[in-house]
């Protein structure tokens, strides 16, 4: 996530620059025909550029608005997450009549929240961070998931018997659930929770599996790709013939100029062609880039910073003082 004011215009160039070169290469083709070679005939009537336009304008729109609305339900659910493990630090706190069922049932949530991160940072095929610009990109930052190893980060948290039952399972975080509930049944049992406790912390289980589900279907199940690819070819479909729409339209310039400009209007068309069709594949390119809040990108859901927070404030709760420090911001990102 960019906590900075905002991306500096030579950032967004130099994260766009490929696409940069390509729109330029575009547009030099067209008017050198037209200009120089003296093909008059290639020149398109202006609102074939005008239809196209207004079509890619209306599919780059949806595309983007539909990817936020990805990225605000993901910040939702971790929002929603961190308020439960924060009820559920306190509940486990102050239900259970054994401090050792207190810091297992603490530790192994913050063995839940490492298994559900790390999960979500896993790549899929459809994620855009591994593109050339995106990867380039990543040297201003880094991702924590990809520095260590899962199995690495839950040492502090579960014994070796938890650690190789993990390990055998397709669905860690659900199996921590699980154990977890396995827990609060045996305290039920042996009388060390009265049934309100327990049904409250049966129930807190039941929501942290709703956002978990919330989470997984947001990485699992990708903005419809038969939307993006459609989206792709309208906008590259105007930026390639723009050139040809907006060459007669410069070179109709001029009949009101005079001096060194006269007679070479034409080749005005070029930056400005370059211009107009690269707010298109801008906002295409941030679109996707925004459609996966967990794969690792520069504008990813902080779930790495949210849940260090949290481990920083339930250990307070269980009174200990040899806590890990808050991750630190890179270039104003930070995960």
């Amino acid at each position: 996530m960019k906590i900075g004011k905002s991306y500096t215009l030579v950032e967004f160039l130099d994260w766009t620059r490929r696409k940069l070169y390509v729109l330029l290469a575009l547009a030099i083709v067209p008017v050198v025909l037209y200009q120089a070679v003296g093909l008059k005939w290639i020149a398109m009537p202006w609102a074939v550029a005008a239809l196209l336009g207004t079509a890619a304008s209306f599919i780059v729109g949806f595309k983007n608005a539909q990817t936020y609305n990805r990225t605000v339900e993901a910040q939702q659910v971790w929002t929603a997450i961190a308020s439960l493990s924060r009820y559920w630090g306190l509940i486990a706190r102050d239900f259970p009549s054994s401090r050792q069922e207190t810091q297992a049932l603490i530790y192994r949530h913050l063995a839940w929240l490492t298994v559900l991160r790390h999960r979500l940072r896993r790549g899929r095929v459809w994620e855009s961070v591994t593109s050339r610009s995106n990867a380039e990109y990543r040297r201003y930052y880094r991702v924590p998931e990809h520095e260590t190893t899962l199995a690495a980060e839950l040492q502090p948290y579960l014994s070796a018997d938890e650690q190789r039952e993990l390990a055998a399972t397709k669905n860690p975080a659900i199996r921590l659930m699980s154990t977890q509930s396995d827990a609060l049944r045996r305290m039920f049992a042996k009388q060390e929770l009265v049934v309100l406790h327990h049904t409250e912390m049966q129930k807190t289980l039941k929501d942290l599996i709703d956002q978990q589900t919330r989470a997984e279907r947001i990485k699992n199940f990708p903005y419809p790709r038969q939307y993006a690819r459609i989206n792709s070819i309208f906008v590259w479909s105007f930026a390639a013939l723009l050139p040809f729409c907006l060459v007669r339209e410069f070179d109709r310039l001029n009949d009101s100029v005079g001096g060194v400009l006269a007679g070479h209007m034409a080749w005005l068309a070029i930056p400005f062609c370059v211009l107009v069709a690269w707010m298109y594949i801008s906002l295409d390119q941030v679109g996707e880039s925004t459609e996966n809040p967990f794969e690792g990108g520069a504008n990813d859901v902080p779930i790495s910073q949210i849940c260090r927070l949290l481990e920083i404030e339930l250990r307070e709760m269980l009174g200990e003082t040899a806590l890990p420090p808050m991750l630190r911001p890179e270039r104003d990102i930070i995960l």
